[in-house]
């Protein structure tokens, strides 16, 4: 690992360690169902209300392999709608669960489900979805006033691919541990 990387890699930790503890959970669950890295049933599912959560999850995850494949090399109009549907799609479901309640929060899972490729596209799906009449007013106006100028209206995006991907981590008893 070049110097470099571990910089962006601890950037990248400090930037996951500032989201709410609510919104690190479902990240990192929504990474284990996404990206089918464990069983997230079994590790996330609190109650039969996560449960069919999961299980909705899932379903709307299963079109990250046609979003991943849609991604165009420009911007012209013609990639627009075999891109842009599914992932306002998607992309309403996670802001509709009332856990990615920024921006920086979304921004930072879909890169990791999807690539570094996405990111040009994904202020416009964010906008999208955080302006449809399923969310609650409040949180619509929370979540458009968390995307930034700067991020709305860049000019050009980083092709670099994220190299954190949180995880679960088990809780240590620190009374068995030797002193």
């Amino acid at each position: 690992m070049k110097p470099a990387e571990g910089v962006m890699t601890l950037a990248e930790m400090k930037e996951f360690a500032g989201f709410p503890s609510a919104t690190q959970r479902y990240i990192r669950r929504a990474l284990d169902v996404g990206l089918d890295r464990e069983d997230a049933m079994g590790r996330w599912s609190r109650d039969i209300v996560e449960a069919a959560s999961i299980r909705a999850q899932a379903r709307m995850y299963a079109r990250l392999t046609d979003i991943r494949a849609a991604i165009p090399e420009d911007s012209g109009l013609d990639a627009v709608e075999p891109l842009l549907a599914p992932l306002i799609t998607i992309t309403a479901f996670d802001l509709g669960q009332g856990r990615l309640t920024s921006f920086s929060a979304y921004r930072f899972l879909y890169e990791r489900l999807v690539g570094a490729t996405v990111r040009p596209w994904l202020p416009a799906a964010f906008c999208s979805a955080a302006a449809l009449p399923h969310l609650h007013p409040e949180l619509r106006r929370k979540l458009l006033q968390s995307i930034s100028e700067a991020a709305a209206t860049a000019s050009g995006w980083s092709t670099r691919q994220p190299a954190f991907f949180p995880y679960w981590v088990e809780k240590v008893d620190t009374a068995v541990l030797p002193n």
